[in-house]
């Protein structure tokens, strides 16, 4: 087999993984991988600005307002008035947002750091390189994209069935 069809056999088989993830996540909490992920984040401290939130995934504001908007109308999450600044809007963790958290499957990427982490330096660059040589090959370098894996659109709601 030649390297070029390996190589896209090694891609399928991340696409996939990632798939069946995001459905096993939708039966379970109703939600994306992006948004278990901004979950976590605001229950880290139980409450956080979308700024921060957006800085942290590596997304645009704009991207986190989207996010932010689903999962208030879900009632995971609520949007209040800063008692320090009141031009401030915090983003505070909900009863329901902690228990969809909670019923969550071991999300996939901390599975991934988990075991990428325990990989030496070297092996940890190389892997680095290559991922970013493929995305430039796909002509993927521009697209927007947070530190999860989750397929397609991260502003979307549930992944498509």
């Amino acid at each position: 087999m030649k390297r070029s069809e390996l190589s896209l056999i090694a891609l399928r088989r991340i696409l996939r993984a990632t798939e069946l993830y995001g459905r096993e996540l939708a039966r379970a909490a109703g939600l994306t991988a992006v948004q278990i992920r901004v979950l976590q984040i605001v229950a880290e401290t139980g409450q956080s600005t979308p700024k921060t939130i957006a800085t942290r995934m590596g997304v645009s504001q704009a991207t986190m307002t989207t996010l932010i908007d689903r999962l208030v109308a879900k009632g995971l999450v609520d949007r209040r008035r800063s008692e320090a600044d009141r031009r401030q809007m915090n983003i505070a963790i909900t009863p329901e947002g902690r228990a969809a958290i909670d019923r969550a499957p071991d999300p996939l990427h901390d599975r991934y750091v988990t075991a990428f982490e325990k990989l030496p330096d070297y092996e940890q660059a190389m892997l680095v390189a290559a991922l970013e040589r493929v995305a430039a090959l796909l002509d993927a370098g521009h697209l927007d994209a947070a530190p999860v894996l989750d397929l397609g659109d991260i502003r979307k709601t549930l992944p498509e069935e």
